[in-house]
């Protein structure tokens, strides 16, 4: 989201806001200390609010004109013009999902955390101390990009798209960059070492996500983060209930559980440490 306004606490802006839901100008109003904050969602209608927020400043906003309709530029383009990183991240994840069904197993030995070869009836899987050495570095995030069905990137999106979007709209995406990559590398590392080495996905990603938006609300309430709280308990329940016997009775035992608690950890230190030094709006 983007800071649009800051006025006293106790001045009244209920006509502001209603005039900007009469337009089709999505907001949110949060409190930080002595001021109202209102925060706009989608950042191509700054310019619209910009305009009702000066009429009435000057006590003429009864007399604004409707909004003109915007011409949509469709899911797709909206998406990549609103969180362009978020966007481009799906839109890699997808692709590979596709290219792994027409190519076998070649994606998945290319991007998997050591390199993997199939031996009579054996998986062998390289040292990742020597893979590294050899210089392939970037098997430490790629294996977030692998999903191994529809469910899996059906979720694991749904997910990013929700908590990556509000960090690059709040901090942008000289933040959400580094976040993704150290919780990438730290949920791969995570899973790792429990001896696993074919595994993938977004979610463990996701979950450092969540400990960053969710922790950043608590500690700077004014920073226009937000989460509803039945969704941390839902994902928290959600991340101990797959790592229980019960899991794999009903086809949900092969999860990286590991990864969801390496990439949880990963994003609340993040936040911790964000909290000390980020404004309400950097970008």
């Amino acid at each position: 989201m983007y800071k649009l306004l800051a006025v006293p606490k106790d001045l009244d802006t209920h006509t502001l806001r209603q005039t900007l839901w009469a337009h089709r100008i999505g907001h949110r109003v949060t409190q930080q200390d002595d001021q109202q904050i209102v925060w706009l969602a989608d950042p191509e209608q700054r310019d619209a609010a910009a305009r009702l927020i000066e009429l009435w400043h000057r006590g003429e906003l009864e007399t604004a004109a409707p909004a003109k309709p915007r011409r949509g530029k469709g899911v797709t383009g909206h998406a990549f013009a609103q969180a362009p990183l978020t966007a481009s991240l799906i839109a890699v994840c997808t692709l590979i999902f596709f290219a792994m069904g027409a190519l076998d197993d070649a994606i998945v030995r290319a991007l998997s955390i050591v390199p993997l070869e199939i031996v009579g009836d054996r998986l062998m899987a390289g040292n990742l101390e020597h893979t590294l050495a050899s210089g392939q570095l970037w098997r430490l995030v790629t294996p977030v990009l692998l999903h191994f069905g529809w469910m899996h990137i059906v979720f694991n999106m749904l997910w990013l798209w929700y908590f990556g979007r509000q960090i690059e709209a709040i901090q942008g995406r000289r933040w959400l960059a580094p976040i993704v990559l150290v919780a990438a590398i730290g949920s791969n590392l995570a899973q790792y070492a429990t001896g696993t080495v074919l595994f993938g996905g977004m979610s463990g990603v996701d979950y450092a996500l969540l400990g960053y938006v969710w922790l950043l609300s608590r500690l700077r309430p004014g920073s226009g983060y937000f989460v509803p709280q039945m969704l941390v308990v839902f994902m928290l329940i959600w991340m101990v209930f797959t790592m229980t016997d019960m899991a794999g009775s009903v086809g949900f035992g092969n999860v990286a559980n590991e990864a969801h608690l390496g990439g949880l950890l990963v994003g609340l230190v993040i936040a911790a440490i964000a909290s000390r030094c980020v404004t309400d709006r950097q970008r």
